[in-house]
């Protein structure tokens, strides 16, 4: 009985060691996934912090551009003259004169007079079968706003039109006695635009927590919890989403300081887990809020924990296989010590125990080998993070434009500040596309090609590159302009390719005394070449055997990850185009863009 018992204890005892090594990885990978995936959320909110603050920015410039205007237009005696003979027809005439020339000077949606009563008597609409003109509008915010604290804001839905809209009031006065108002309705289709190009579902919410704008229309006019009464009551009375009903935007309340993932299941989607991200913005307690997807940040943290895992299976195994051995050793040695006559009946069972040795090893060996290939997947994979250098060209820009407006506006030239803005809105929303250009190298998405300027494209790729041409010194030649010269793909991405090829030969003239870039065109058959040749030193065969190979790069180390030419071929041939280079006679490398030509264009092919 107690030999039984002996050798059961002799059975158990490995199995529950190797029970207990494989719980001490299970809690190595749980633990190790806990604190990666905590740690890849965090670096998730600050990107997603990054952009909204980007967004806002955009968002606050837009809404300040004409905060100013009715104030100025207010000003104006042909305004204040109707509203003390409102119904003198050359007053009447004159008013809607000036305000339609004011809407269209500054490219509004509408401007038009209310008299202190608030019923309009005048506006730029005026020709149009739906005017402003008659309608009472004495029920809107902006209207009571502007009398009271001499400035309206408000954003709501037009009652006359059926139109979202922005509205600016200010009121006129002659004598400190109150004439009446001067609004402006202004429309966001630009930020509407930068929302519906974002990724993840993007939200502007006010200061009821309703969603007014947003990257899908079936999320527009919902709250993020139900509505209580007195708010409900006040969008009625001031009827700020029309007839719109708004419904709550997902199954539970959405809270804005959500601290980690939190599971919705928003209008037609089943429900999943989202990361709540929200900046405020403007001055009218607005939110931008990001609904983000965790699921990237897990499969991270999986694999991760995955790798910490087998490793200390492996690390276990080989302390395990280690022992083993050397207790094996001191048995043979205690063998031979005590046992010489048995020397022979014992060889059979050494040589079973070696092979059984060697098939430990053996399985070692693999699982070692399935370790290392998973670190490679995880490095890799990690490597993803440096294409934010991509976004330095757009963000040079960006600066540049700023400057420029900083001192425009300090000169008090309000238009060419307004333009200079307006240009780097478009930017902000040129480097969103960027980045989805970039993730376009490892899933392909369906183009949707269209007629695109090419020299608008040039002009737009010059403005990016203009940093890095002040740099290095160099003068950069462009064909002569042909405004019908058109090519069929996206204005975005040619100007990618563009850029992309700027800057390299810029790269390669560095250091030049009087460096100089030459760009052209001409078409060839149905195509339009695009050629940008550089000064430089030209390729070596090697280069350009493997230039357009993703992550080759001739530049020195973290100076580029060698994927913009890769992604440049990319983008050309989904357009059924090509991207193609040679050395150029005299020296130098010439790039050659290839793109289909715009039939309805009129420019003769080059000869």
């Amino acid at each position: 009985m107690s030999r039984f018992n002996a050798d059961f204890s002799a059975l158990r005892r490995p199995a529950f060691l190797a029970g207990a090594a494989f719980a001490l990885c299970l809690l190595i990978g749980w633990l190790a996934f806990r604190s990666l995936f905590a740690y890849h959320l965090d670096h998730a909110r600050r990107d997603a912090l990054h952009r909204l603050d980007a967004l806002a920015l955009s968002l606050e410039a837009a809404l300040a551009r004409h905060e100013t205007l009715p104030g100025l237009l207010a000003l104006d005696p042909t305004l204040a003259a109707l509203l003390d003979a409102p119904h003198d027809p050359a007053r009447l005439a004159a008013a809607n004169v000036y305000l339609e020339a004011a809407q269209q000077g500054a490219q509004v949606a509408v401007a038009y007079l209310i008299d202190a009563q608030g019923l309009t008597v005048a506006a730029s609409n005026w020709r149009q079968p739906r005017s402003f003109v008659g309608h009472d509008y004495s029920f809107r915010p902006y209207f009571r706003d502007a009398l009271e604290k001499g400035l309206g804001r408000f954003y709501g839905v037009g009652v006359t039109t059926g139109e979202p809209g922005y509205f600016l009031a200010a009121p006129i006065r002659r004598d400190q006695r109150l004439l009446g108002v001067v609004v402006l309705k202004q429309q966001l289709d630009a930020l509407e635009q930068a929302l519906a190009n974002s990724a993840d579902p993007l939200l502007l919410v006010d200061g009821n927590g309703i969603v007014f704008l947003a990257s899908s229309r079936a999320l527009r006019y919902r709250s993020l919890a139900p509505l209580a009464e007195p708010v409900a009551a006040r969008l009625g009375d001031t009827r700020q989403y029309g007839e719109q009903p708004v419904a709550p935007l997902a199954d539970r309340p959405v809270r804005l300081d959500q601290p980690g993932p939190l599971r919705l299941a928003l209008p037609g989607e089943a429900t999943r887990e989202r990361l709540v991200h929200a900046r405020p913005v403007g001055l009218q307690g607005w939110q931008i809020v990001e609904l983000g997807n965790p699921d990237e940040a897990r499969s991270a943290a999986t694999a991760q924990a995955t790798v910490l895992a087998l490793a200390a299976a492996f690390a276990l195994g080989l302390i395990a296989h280690l022992r083993h051995r050397a207790r094996r050793r001191e048995e043979l040695r205690r063998v031979h010590a005590s046992l010489e006559t048995r020397i022979a009946a014992r060889t059979a069972d050494l040589t079973a125990q070696i092979a059984e040795l060697e098939k430990t090893k053996a399985i070692l060996r693999e699982t070692r080998d399935a370790a290392v290939q998973a670190g490679k997947l995880a490095t890799l994979g990690q490597m993803s993070a440096g294409i934010s250098h991509e976004l330095n060209q757009p963000l040079a820009a960006l600066q540049t434009l700023a400057d420029n407006a900083r001192a425009l506006l300090d000169r008090d030239r309000l238009p060419e500040a307004a333009e200079n803005l307006a240009m780097i809105s478009d930017l902000v929303a040129r480097t969103g596309r960027i980045v989805r250009q970039l993730k376009s190298f490892a899933r392909k998405e369906v183009p949707t090609p269209q007629p695109v300027t090419v020299d608008r494209a040039i002009e737009h790729a010059l403005l990016i590159v203009e940093p890095r041409r002040r740099e290095t010194g160099a003068r950069i030649q462009t064909p002569a302009p042909a405004p019908d010269r058109r090519v069929i793909a996206e204005a975005g991405r040619v100007e990618q390719i563009l850029v992309n090829l700027l800057r390299n030969g810029l790269d390669a003239m560095a250091g030049q005394s009087e460096p100089l870039l030459v760009i052209d065109c001409r078409t060839v058959g149905d195509l339009r070449e695009l050629s940008v040749r550089d000064h430089g030193p030209g390729l070596s065969d090697e280069a350009h055997a493997h230039l357009f190979e993703p992550f080759f790069t001739t530049k020195p180390a973290g100076e580029g990850l060698g994927l913009g030419l890769a992604i440049s071929r990319t983008i050309a041939e989904s357009y059924g185009g090509t991207l193609t280079v040679r050395n150029a006679p005299g020296g130098g490398a010439e790039f050659v863009l290839a793109l289909p030509a715009d039939g309805d264009s009129d420019a003769p092919p080059d000869t």
